[in-house]
């Protein structure tokens, strides 16, 4: 095998595909290599953790066919200090990989394909397909990701929910202490309802370049997989229920204000500085007599906040939250004014965007101890 390839392409490949590769302390070392393979001209980068794998198609100079492994960490971080724009040879010879560029010159030791794991396959006639903008699948899942939990004792909730309803595609995630739901692509004819890693989501969205601008999903019954310019991210399903979640939210709020985004964020803030440390617990308050809303916290040791927005209130409540979720919650949002929902005595907060209604954030509220 001989591959000729400009350093930039190779760089950037083996950059995507060495992440996935599994550390030094797996039991079976061959997940730390990556797999090259050279088909007609076609050369492939291959690396998995048996959770995850990714495949990426690099555009070379010329190849002659050939398939062999080599250390992806090793590979990737020579490659990526060779000087831009350099054709980058890479010739395997039994089981050692000679890798030049110019006056620069590295051998890796390989190791045989055959110890290299099978990657599963997607019946692409059963299986589910959806289509969407690389932004709209970025911004959808950044939305929601930030709710997924990371408590390996309840694997469904370390993923994010793939459902149909209504003929829409939803996104949602939750960790039990909040809730992200987006409407992701409008208009389906295919149902599907599936528990994707938080990790392999994160995944796809560092692996997104700007030259992408399509992305296609493709579900089966145990794997999904993401397909984006060259590249393939294929990852396992999560097995368990995901939360019957829709019922978490309330049909109908106590309170619903409108408030500035970037002012409730400032406030916010401030008061997570007067917050107890243990669990950031702030007020949120609504006042109809004043017309304001308010959002205040007391740390005995060292003093209290107090800050209002000026805002149209019908009705009066109390209530007491995290500012973390919270403040996690306003950032996921886009519009300049969201609309706060909240009970006037107990039960969660939502917040949304003013004018679009396409995503919504639950926050469950603290025990009210004033």
């Amino acid at each position: 095998m001989e591959i000729k390839v400009e350093q930039g392409k190779l760089s950037r490949a083996l950059a995507s595909v060495s992440r996935v590769a599994a550390g030094a302390r797996t039991t079976l070392p061959i997940l730390t290599n990556v797999l090259i393979r050279a088909d007609g001209n076609k050369v492939s980068l291959t690396a998995t953790n048996l959770d995850m794998a990714v495949v990426e198609f690099v555009p070379v100079i010329s190849a002659t066919d050939g398939v062999i492994t080599v250390p992806a960490k090793i590979l990737a971080e020579f490659v990526s200090n060779l000087p831009r724009g350099e054709v980058v040879t890479l010739k395997a010879d039994g089981f050692k990989v000679k890798i030049s560029a110019g006056a620069y010159t590295s051998t890796i030791n390989g190791v045989s394909a055959d110890d290299f794991p099978e990657l599963p396959e997607i019946e692409e006639k059963s299986a589910v397909k959806y289509k969407m903008g690389l932004d709209e699948f970025k911004v959808g899942i950044s939305e929601v990701i930030v709710a997924a939990g990371n408590d390996t004792t309840r694997p469904v909730l370390m993923g994010v929910l793939f459902s149909t309803a209504e003929n829409n595609l939803y996104v949602a995630a939750t960790d039990g202490y909040r809730l992200a739901e987006k409407e992701f692509i409008k208009g389906v004819s295919s149902e599907v309802k599936a528990i994707v890693p938080a990790a392999s989501l994160q995944e796809v969205m560092r692996s997104m370049t700007e030259d992408m601008d399509e992305m296609e999903i493709v579900f089966d019954e145990t794997q999904v997989r993401f397909r984006m310019g060259e590249m393939e991210i294929t990852s396992k399903l999560i097995d368990g229920t995901f939360p019957d979640y829709r019922v978490l939210f309330p049909k109908k709020m106590d309170i619903e204000v409108l408030l500035d985004r970037s002012e409730l964020i400032r406030i916010v803030k401030m008061a997570s500085v007067f917050s107890q440390e243990v669990n950031q617990a702030i007020i949120c308050e609504a006042d109809a007599e004043k017309q304001v809303f308010v959002i205040s916290s007391i740390l005995n040791e060292v003093g209290e906040n107090r800050s209002e927005i000026k805002t149209k209130i019908e009705k009066s409540g109390k209530i007491r939250a995290d500012a973390r979720y919270l403040m996690t919650a306003l950032n996921a949002l886009e519009e300049p004014v969201v609309k706060f929902e909240m009970p006037a005595e107990k039960g969660p907060i939502v917040v949304r965007n003013e004018k679009s209604n396409n995503y919504r954030h639950l926050v469950m509220s603290l025990k009210n101890d004033y």
